[in-house]
């Protein structure tokens, strides 16, 4: 079983999300789109199509989305399959967050590192015909 196919975002806090984003696009060109974020498209020997998204995204400094972890920061990780990951985690001992997010683009769980920082887990919904 693949644990972890690729990074699907890289989500970190800012006192000022809008302004920031607006310095990265300014500066290094990156597409922030109006939701405040950018995505980034990329293809490989798995997605030849280039169906792939890794997602750049500022959070305002006090958002609570990354509780109870202190760190200014969130990665999340594609996987194939999240239940089954899940399972082998737990059986490994990591710490699970019991919540779970079913969005039309995705499933989403959340485990922590051995120092405490909260990782996201999303499953893509297969691509519809």
């Amino acid at each position: 079983m693949k644990r972890v196919t690729g990074i699907g975002g890289v989500f970190f806090k800012a006192r000022d999300p809008k302004a920031l984003g607006a310095w990265y696009r300014t500066h290094l060109g990156i597409g922030v789109e109006d939701w405040g974020g950018a995505a980034f498209r990329w293809k490989g020997p798995d997605n030849p199509d280039g169906i792939g998204t890794t997602v750049w995204s500022p959070f305002a400094a006090d958002t609570s989305y990354f509780a109870p972890s202190s760190a200014p920061f969130m990665i999340n990780y594609i996987v194939d399959d999240i239940d089954a990951l899940l399972d082998r985690l737990k059986q490994e001992g990591v710490k699970i967050d019991p919540k779970r997010m079913d969005e039309s683009y995705g499933r989403f769980a959340w485990i922590y590192d051995s120092d405490g920082n909260k990782i996201e887990l999303w499953q893509p919904l297969p691509a519809k015909p």
